[in-house]
């Protein structure tokens, strides 16, 4: 039975909290405060906490930083209303393991738990190597479970755009993400992929720089940019054959996406730049 840690000082929220995961079949604890949480982990380990971020004395963020020096590896999910990217890059930087939005729905929770505790551990952390709201960059290991988390992440940092227009840069960012981990990276999580983030006034930047040999245009059969005009789904045909999964078309969606896409000569490192006026 996978033990978890509700870190909250709201007493409702711990309670509900326990009652549901209990319900769940879990084993619970809860906390109302970083401090005596810590004392809690030091005695007992937890595969999952539950971190709320705002408390007094050692606040949330402060505990995580705490528990990566002191304590066995834990699966952290971060726990607030607060998701303004200053606090969203703090979690992240201080190896957050992932983000949910109170007030918390139940199945939403207990799905990430599942997921959560399904996942092998990490063979190397996402790391930060700049945390502004404005400039974020980050290298994340070649593995289908760190995209989505950091897709996952990445996805909050617009919260202030139009819900269509994050939800193409986002499915445009996915796409390119992708690729980057299972063409560059070969999915394997000892190899890494380099993701910068820029957001200025009038447009919004992403360059992603993968581990691989590149690619050339000529070379891609496999994809719908390939396809003759009559004949649309011409590579559905080259990726049965070769045995790859269903697809193909992530390359063409995101250049109809996106304003700016652009490769380097290799084509192991891509830029796409979409305009905010």
């Amino acid at each position: 039975m996978a033990r978890i840690l509700v870190v909250d000082d709201d007493r409702s929220t711990r309670h509900l909290l326990r009652l549901q995961l209990r319900s769940a079949g879990f084993e619970v604890d809860v906390a109302a405060d970083g401090a005596t949480a810590l004392r809690k982990m030091r005695r007992k380990p937890f595969e999952i906490v539950l971190l709320d971020v705002w408390m007094p004395g050692m606040d949330g963020l402060e505990l995580l930083a705490r528990l990566r020096a002191e304590t066995s590896p834990v699966k952290v999910v971060v726990m607030t209303a607060d998701d303004t990217p200053e606090t969203l890059l703090r979690a992240v930087k201080a190896q957050a393991y992932r983000f949910i939005t109170k007030p918390v729905e139940p199945r939403a929770l207990l799905d990430l738990i599942r997921s959560a505790l399904a996942a092998p551990p990490a063979p190397r952390p996402i790391e930060v190597l700049s945390a502004l709201p404005n400039w974020v960059e980050l290298v994340v290991p070649c593995d289908r479970e760190a995209a989505e988390r950091i897709q996952d992440f990445m996805a909050r940092l617009d919260t202030d755009l139009p819900e269509d227009v994050r939800a193409r840069v986002g499915q445009a960012f996915r796409e390119l993400l992708m690729n980057a981990i299972e063409w560059g990276g070969r999915l394997n999580p000892e190899q890494t992929v380099r993701i910068s983030y820029l957001r200025a006034r009038r447009m919004l930047l992403y360059r992603i720089a993968d581990p691989g040999k590149g690619f050339s245009f000529e070379g891609l059969a496999h994809s719908a940019l390939s396809n003759p005009e009559d004949q649309p789904f011409q590579h559905a045909l080259v990726r049965e054959e070769k045995g790859l999964r269903p697809g193909g078309f992530g390359l063409l969606m995101t250049r109809a996406i996106v304003d700016e896409l652009l490769f380097n000569e290799k084509h192991n490192e891509v830029v796409f730049i979409k305009y905010l006026d």
